[in-house]
């Protein structure tokens, strides 16, 4: 196997303290998101989202874990390697794992849910985004509104303690839609096609989970004003929405939150807009 190979894991950004009477300028260390394309055998597998470190023991554990190897014997080569799009990582298998990944490939519909559904190649990762959301017609008191209602509204997690949580809010803060799932993208995707079928346009979206490049993408197909999450953003996230002009607000709490993008200068005068990186 190749020797150590990793990228930045996290990085600093600017971002806005907003409270429900004031504005401040902070900072945050963000987790670095990146995309890392597997290729087995010289074969498209999966492109994950995943902090870029420790690839060589993370492809060993999800050759195993994919049941395409069945011993870090089988694995014989880890290759690694920084492209402009992203990550790729090499893998050899041994001969008798070798006809698996053809097999796998040739059956397989979907990722797990760290990665992207159907694809299987960097290339594919930008998929087009039409039109960007319109200023948030929202203010700060409607936000901490909607985050003091939210847990009374999670009844499936108030049974197990496992589930998250995808909410549709109106101007003035109130719940008009919430959908659960163990997963936080699924918990989205049923909360923006519960959205599409009633023809619903909420003020924003709020959810029970870290804002990653996939809940960001999901938020501009969707065309919503605004995402706040309960959690961090990551990287490639936070340069998903800038690109965009999608308004979005981290580490939703009750007396703080952080304004990570504000396009429109929506949350307060001296936010700058689209913060530097």
């Amino acid at each position: 196997m190749t020797g150590p190979v990793a990228g930045d894991t996290v990085r600093r950004a600017p971002t806005l303290v907003l409270r429900a009477d004031t504005v401040l300028p902070g900072e945050r260390v963000i987790a670095v998101e990146a995309p890392v394309a597997i290729e087995v055998d010289g074969l498209g597998y999966a492109v994950m989202m995943m902090t870029p470190a420790d690839l060589q023991a993370f492809a060993t554990g999800f050759m195993l874990t994919e049941r395409l190897a069945d011993s870090a014997a089988d694995v014989i080569d880890v290759e690694p390697f920084e492209s402009q799009a992203g990550w790729i990582v090499r893998v050899a298998l041994s001969d008798r794992c070798r006809g698996r990944i053809q097999d796998r490939v040739r059956h397989r519909t979907s990722d797990t849910s760290c990665g992207l559904c159907g694809i299987a190649g960097l290339e594919q990762l930008r998929r087009p985004v039409s039109g960007r959301p319109a200023r948030p017609e929202v203010a700060s008191p409607a936000l901490f509104a909607a985050l003091a209602t939210l847990r009374d509204r999670q009844l499936l997690n108030a049974e197990t303690g496992a589930v998250h949580a995808a909410a549709a809010c109106d101007r003035d803060g109130g719940i008009t839609r919430v959908m659960e799932d163990v997963g936080r993208h699924n918990a989205l995707d049923k909360l923006i096609g519960a959205l599409a079928l009633s023809d619903e346009a909420p003020g924003f979206l709020l959810v029970t989970s870290r804002l990653s490049f996939e809940m960001v993408d999901k938020a501009l197909v969707a065309g919503v004003p605004l995402l706040v999450g309960i959690s961090a953003p990551t990287s490639l996230a936070l340069d998903h929405a800038r690109e965009h002009g999608l308004t979005l607000i981290a580490l939703a709490r009750h007396d703080a939150m952080l304004v990570m993008n504000d396009p429109w200068e929506a949350f307060g005068p001296g936010s700058g807009g689209q913060l530097p990186t």
